[in-house]
C-alpha cells in the first residue's frame, strides 16, 4: 500500500478510537483521572533511562543521561505540578458573584513531537491532556518514531491498567506528511498541541483548528558587572552543553558587560569553553547553517567536538561548548540565530542599557516573546531587563534550559513554551493543563436589572415642533370633547 495513503488511514483509525474512548473518559471523575495519570507518570520515570537512551540512539541527538533527566521531568515533576489542579465538574465558586466556573474538556488533542525532545515531550504532553480529560494522538518526528511511540505505548498501557478506556492515547507509526496533515484537520481533533521547527506550527495554525503553536527560541544571556561571575560562567556553559543545546531556551549569545568581560571568559574556559579565533568563526558560519540559513541538521544536538571537527579545527579534549565573538546581529550575521547546538555566541557591551540593546536586538533576529537571562544582583538592573524585554520568560541568575522549563525556578514546569502574540502563539504561558479545559459559568442574578430594561424602547429624546403642535392640538380637542 502507498505509504502515505497508509498513513492517512492511521490517522483516521486513532482519532476515531481516541474520539469514542474520550467520549467515556469525559465522564470520568477526578478521582479517576487523577489515578490514571499518577500511574502514567510512575510508569515515565521508571522508563526514564531506558527511553532516553532509545531517543538519543534512534535520532543521534544530546546525551542520553541528559534525556533520562528530561524524561523525569516530563513525568514525575509534571505530574507534581498539575496534581492538585481541579480539572473535573465545579473547580472555583465565588460566593459573592454568586458563580461557579465548570471544567469542560476539549476532546482529541493532535500532538506533533519533535526529534531532539521526542520521549520527554510525549510524557509531558499526555499527562496534561488526560489530565484534563481530553484523548491524545501523537504525530511523531520522523527521525524519532520508534523512540516516540514507545513513549506513548507507555504511557497508553499504564493508564488502561489504572482504568483508563483503550485507545485514549494513541500514536502514528507509520509517519508522513500527509498522515499528520489528516490528524490535523480531522473533524474530530479538537485541538493541536504543535512543538517544533518553524514549519510545523506554521502547518498547525494553517489547519484552521485551535493550536498552540511553540517556534523558535534565541535566547541571550546578559551578564551584569554585579553578577556572580563563578556562578555565571558554570551555569552559562552547562546549560549551553545540557543535552548538546536541543531545548529551545538554551542560551544562544552571552552578552558581557565590559568591566566585567574578560574575567568572564576565563571563568567559562576554566568549565570548558573554547572561544574561537576569526578563521574557526567563519568556518562556523558555514557549518552550522546552510547557505539559505536553514540548520545543518548533521550538526544539530552534537558535541563540541564533534562540531568542530565538521567545521574543519580541532579543540581540547575536555572542550563542552564553542564560543564564537560576534559584533553584528541580525541577518549579516548567521550565528546571531538560533544555534541547535553547542555553539553559542559572544558579545561584549558597555552598561546595562547597550547589554538591553544586543539583548532585544538579538531577540527580534529570532527569539521574539520566548526567553532571556539575566545574571545580576543589582535589582534595579534585574526589573529594567523584566519590563523591557519582548519575551515572557526572564530567568534570573539560572539556567535557561532548565530555568525557563520550570526545573530550576518557579514557572509552570512544561515542554511547551509559548511566545505570545509577538512569537506568533496564542499565550505566551508554559503550556499545562489548564490550557486544554474550557470553563463554563454558572452565574446566578447579582442584581435587579434597571428599570430602563422594561421600557417599550420609545425614543426619550425631545420631540420636534410640529410634534409638540400635534400632541397640544389632540388635548384640546379631547379637552373641549369631553365637556
Amino acid at each position: 500500500m502507498d505509504k502515505d495513503l497508509a498513513s492517512i488511514q492511521e490517522a483516521r483509525d486513532l482519532v476515531a478510537a481516541a474520539h469514542a474512548a474520550w467520549e467515556t473518559w469525559s465522564r470520568a471523575s477526578q478521582e479517576q483521572v487523577d489515578r490514571v495519570c499518577a500511574a502514567m507518570a510512575e510508569a515515565g520515570f521508571q522508563a526514564a533511562e531506558r527511553l532516553g537512551r532509545m531517543a538519543q540512539e534512534e535520532t543521534g541527538y544530546g546525551v542520553a543521561l541528559h534525556k533520562k533527566l528530561k524524561n523525569e521531568f516530563g513525568s514525575r515533576a509534571v505530574w507534581e505540578s498539575i496534581r492538585d489542579l481541579k480539572t473535573v465538574g465545579v473547580i472555583r465558586h465565588d460566593p459573592a458573584r454568586r458563580l461557579y466556573e465548570i471544567a469542560w474538556p476539549m476532546g482529541v488533542v493532535a500532538a506533533l513531537v519533535p526529534s531532539t525532545n521526542p520521549t520527554s515531550t510525549t510524557f509531558f504532553k499526555t499527562l496534561i491532556a488526560v489530565k484534563a480529560r481530553n484523548a491524545i494522538v501523537f504525530s511523531p518526528h520522523p527521525s524519532a518514531a520508534r523512540c516516540t511511540y514507545e513513549a506513548a505505548q507507555t504511557m497508553a498501557l499504564a493508564a488502561e491498567n489504572a482504568g483508563a478506556p483503550g485507545g485514549l492515547i494513541g500514536c502514528i507509526r507509520q509517519v508522513t506528511l500527509p498522515g499528520t496533515q489528516e490528524l490535523m484537520t480531522h473533524r474530530q481533533t479538537a485541538v493541536i498541541l504543535a512543538t517544533g521547527g518553524t514549519p510545523m506550527v506554521r502547518a498547525a495554525h494553517s489547519t484552521g483548528k485551535p493550536a498552540y503553536g511553540v517556534g523558535p527560541g534565541n535566547v541571550p544571556v546578559y551578564v551584569d558587572r554585579s553578577a556572580d561571575l563563578e556562578k555565571a560562567a558554570r551555569y552559562i556553559v552547562a546549560s549551553k552543553a545540557f543535552d548538546y543545546s536541543t531545548i529551545c531556551a538554551t542560551e544562544q549569545a552571552v552578552i558581557a558587560d565590559q568591566p566585567i568581560a574578560n574575567q568572564l571568559a576565563e571563568l567559562m574556559q576554566a568549565e570548558g569553553a573554547y572561544f574561537t579565533d576569526p578563521q574557526q568563526t567563519e568556518a562556523l558560519r558555514r557549518t552550522v547553517f546552510h547557505p539559505d540559513g536553514s540548520f545543518n541538521p548533521k550538526v544539530v544536538g552534537k558535541s563540541a567536538a564533534f562540531v568542530a571537527e565538521v567545521a574543519g579545527f580541532s579543540v581540547p579534549l575536555r572542550t563542552r561548548v564553542l564560543v564564537t565573538p560576534l559584533t553584528k546581529v541580525g541577518r549579516e550575521e548567521p550565528l546571531s540565530q538560533e544555534k541547535m547546538t553547542t555553539v553559542l555566541g559572544w558579545y561584549v557591551a558597555d552598561g546595562w542599557e547597550r547589554g538591553c540593546e544586543t539583548s532585544i536586538a538579538v531577540i527580534e533576529a529570532g527569539g521574539l516573546g520566548h526567553t532571556q537571562i539575566i545574571y545580576a544582583n543589582d535589582e534595579k538592573v534585574i526589573m529594567a531587563f523584566g519590563l523591557e524585554k519582548p519575551v515572557f520568560r526572564i530567568l534570573v541568575n539560572t539556567m535557561g534550559t532548565l530555568g525557563a522549563i520550570g526545573l530550576t525556578s518557579g514557572v509552570m514546569p512544561s515542554l511547551t513554551l509559548g511566545p505570545g502574540g509577538l512569537g506568533g502563539a496564542i499565550t505566551g504561558d508554559n503550556v499545562t493543563a489548564y490550557h486544554l479545559i474550557n470553563v463554563k459559568r454558572l452565574a446566578y442574578e447579582t442584581m435587579p436589572p434597571p428599570a430602563e430594561a422594561f421600557s417599550t424602547g420609545e425614543s426619550l429624546s425631545s420631540p420636534a415642533p410640529e410634534e409638540i403642535e400635534r400632541i397640544v392640538r389632540q388635548v384640546v380637542n379631547e379637552i373641549l370633547g369631553s365637556r
